[in-house]
């Protein structure tokens, strides 16, 4: 018999508590055994997810948004424990670019079913300890972004509360000049933005970034926007949507499995993890490959199947 210890985060899922007996019924249906934990506190689910691995579980079933998903990752990572993901948040990025159901029910079902993929994860030391993501770092305006979408805006816009803060802020875009270090060759360029990313979309399926990033390729995409004030950024992401050719214009791409970011001359800026403000510039990021399972149809994952575990 499969054991499972199903994480829910109450706070971001929606229909919490129906949805979670839900996901635990199908799942029991299917022949697992289910242990369902609460999160009540930041870092609840990364402990949760590390009890479960030495307490010997077999799947990690995560029912919450992406800041949810990476605590319990960051508890998995390396262990071969795949993590099946519910969507229960506001962006669900990782989920929908793995092409999950979105209903809790239908997740669980296909969870049944699904295979064990290894993906990539990127993992940044600060401070406080090791931070992982497996959708996005970045550092600029997509962190001012994050950091002004408050959870009541999440609550009531989902998605769309990001897109609200995001046409907010555009008059307020200001460039500044990098060093970005990429597999041990620095750069410098000047950009609002710099965001190294692992997964083709941020909105699926409206926002993709450019073609070729994949969840278990070995390397990781940089992608640096320069723009000041709301026109000039509106014009940076129209490039980015259309597909800009590199160092064309406002937007410029890079490969690499490390990355290290700072400001030259000027004031910090905010980092974001899948969506979770860890701080300020500068930041470091290495690539783990295949560092993570999670149970998904192969047939389904954005840019090809991952590689099985």
């Amino acid at each position: 018999m499969t054991r499972a210890v199903l994480i829910t985060n109450p706070a971001a899922a929606r229909h919490a508590a129906r949805a979670v007996m839900g996901i635990r019924d199908t799942l029991r249906a299917g022949g697992w055994d289910v242990e369902v934990r609460a999160t009540a506190e930041p870092g609840d689910a990364r402990r949760f997810a590390t009890e479960a691995r030495v307490a010997g579980a077999d799947v990690v079933v995560c029912y919450g948004g992406d800041g949810t998903a990476m605590q319990a990752a960051a508890g998995l990572v390396g262990s071969g424990i795949p993590l099946g993901l519910v969507p229960g948040g506001t962006g669900n990025i990782l989920a929908r670019n793995l092409r999950l159901p979105r209903r809790p029910v239908a997740a669980a079902r296909a969870m049944l079913v699904g295979e064990t993929l290894a993906i990539d994860v990127g993992v940044v030391e600060r401070a406080d300890g090791q931070h992982y993501f497996a959708v996005c770092a970045g550092a600029g305006f997509d962190a001012e972004v994050m950091r002004l979408t408050t959870a009541p805006l999440k609550r009531r816009w989902l998605t769309a509360a990001y897109m609200v803060r995001a046409l907010g802020a555009l008059p307020e875009v200001r460039s500044a000049d990098l060093r970005v270090t990429v597999d041990g060759t620095a750069h410098e360029v000047r950009a609002a933005m710099a965001l190294v990313a692992n997964c083709a979309e941020l909105f699926p399926p409206y926002f993709k970034l450019t073609e070729g990033i994949r969840l278990d390729d070995g390397l990781f995409d940089l992608v640096t926007l320069r723009a000041d004030g709301a026109v000039e950024s509106a014009a940076a992401f129209l490039e980015l949507l259309r597909g800009s050719k590199n160092g064309a214009g406002r937007v410029r791409f890079a490969r690499g499995r490390s990355f290290r970011i700072e400001v030259i001359g000027g004031p910090p800026l905010g980092v974001q993890l899948d969506g979770e403000v860890v701080g300020t510039t500068p930041f470091e990021v290495r690539l783990l490959p295949g560092a993570l399972r999670v149970l998904a149809d192969p047939a389904k994952v954005l840019g090809g199947a991952a590689a099985r575990g």
